[in-house]
């Protein structure tokens, strides 16, 4: 790895795990981080989970699996860039969604709905709770027992009263501090990767045209480059190379516009980065169209009426899981039952959490079709 920057983490540094173990020999902590969740049981059942489309409805539509990858490539080019801690970025990259529900964002709201009236439900608390306690795999503790930074980075959102619950991971909430500049990167990087991809899911769905994004500045601009430098080119090729070129200009932006920013931080160590203004993003141009091509996704893709239509179903799958797990906690597996003892709503919320679209699919069909097993 290059020398990092002094306001990047470093790994020799890092604020520790929740239990002491010995230092890894060959790999340094975050390297060790990102093979726990390479290896977790969550990260491997992201492959069966929605991203935008349902598993069934195609091979070749992103999965929360290939979001993880193509949010952690694109991460750990805007570290090396930057001279930030690359397997930091990639850990935090990899795990950002391990607690997200099946079915995408409409699993993730119908169960919060669910949990109203017992703390909600939130994907990346969920993600911190799959990390910290969820994970079976080891003889000394719950979890993957991964970094303070790691776990820092995965809580992109969280509500200052659940904050204040949860020790030191959460204090910069409360606080209104900054994380490290590798988790903000993360959450950036995230953003490039699902609204590129979705218009390439979109696209190759038939819901998105390229008539319709004609309109939208960010993918029309790229078009037409990619058209006068390869005339008569169409179909998957034109749509690749207009697209590629969209998410380069965003990280070549996104770098330029960092850099005038620590410039004008001028930090020497990564408390300056935490203690400053947050990370500003795109430049204005670049961040308008993002912003406009974000707009476009939400009207005309994920408001789809077909895509609507799996959104209706997905709400009623998790929903009737729930009532009939905590209304008959006898139903859940052996060991959310001993979970249900304690918190009942709770073990039920991470049972269906950790469900992939197929297994919450056959569940729904065990408990309430005749004749199913």
């Amino acid at each position: 790895m290059a020398e990092l920057a002094c306001y990047a983490v470093s790994a020799d540094y890092s604020r520790g795990r929740l239990f002491q173990e010995p230092a890894p020999r060959l790999r340094s902590e975050f390297q060790r981080d990102r093979d726990r969740i390479v290896h977790s049981t969550a990260f491997r059942r992201l492959e069966y989970k929605t991203q935008v489309f349902v598993n069934h409805e195609g091979d070749l539509f992103r999965t929360r699996l290939t979001h993880s990858l193509e949010v952690a490539q694109i991460a750990r080019s805007l570290a090396r860039a930057l001279s930030l801690n690359e397997d930091l970025v990639e850990a935090i990259a990899l795990a950002h969604d391990l607690g997200h529900t099946p079915f995408g964002h409409a699993g993730q709201d119908a169960l919060d709905d669910c949990m109203r009236a017992h703390g909600g439900f939130e994907h990346n608390l969920q993600s911190l709770r799959t990390v910290d306690l969820l994970e079976e795999r080891y003889a000394e503790f719950d979890g993957l027992n991964l970094c303070f930074e790691t776990r820092e980075g995965i809580l992109k959102h969280c509500a200052i009263a659940t904050a204040r619950t949860l020790g030191d991971v959460g204090r910069r909430f409360v606080d209104a501090t900054q994380p490290s500049l590798e988790a903000q990167l993360c959450n950036i990087a995230d953003e490039i990767a699902y609204n590129n991809h979705d218009v390439d899911d979109g696209l190759r769905s038939g819901l998105l045209t390229l008539e319709q994004l004609e309109g939208i500045e960010l993918y029309a601009v790229h078009a037409e480059m990619v058209c006068v430098r390869h005339p008569g080119l169409s179909g998957r090729r034109l749509i690749h190379e207009t697209i590629r070129r969209m998410i380069d200009t965003l990280v070549t932006d996104l770098i330029g516009e960092t850099r005038r920013w620590l410039d004008d931080l001028a930090p020497q160590s990564v408390d300056d980065v935490r203690g400053g203004s947050p990370l500003p993003g795109f430049s204005m141009a670049i961040g308008t169209q993002s912003r406009a091509l974000k707009r476009f996704l939400r009207d005309n893709l994920y408001r789809h009426y077909q895509v609507l239509r799996m959104t209706a179903k997905a709400r009623r799958i998790v929903t009737d899981l729930f009532q009939a797990f905590s209304a008959e906690p006898r139903l859940l597996p052996p060991q959310y039952q001993a979970r249900a003892l304690r918190d009942t709503p709770r073990a039920v919320a991470d049972y269906i959490a950790g469900m992939t679209d197929r297994y919450a699919i056959r569940e729904h069909r065990r408990l309430f079709s005749v004749g199913e097993d």
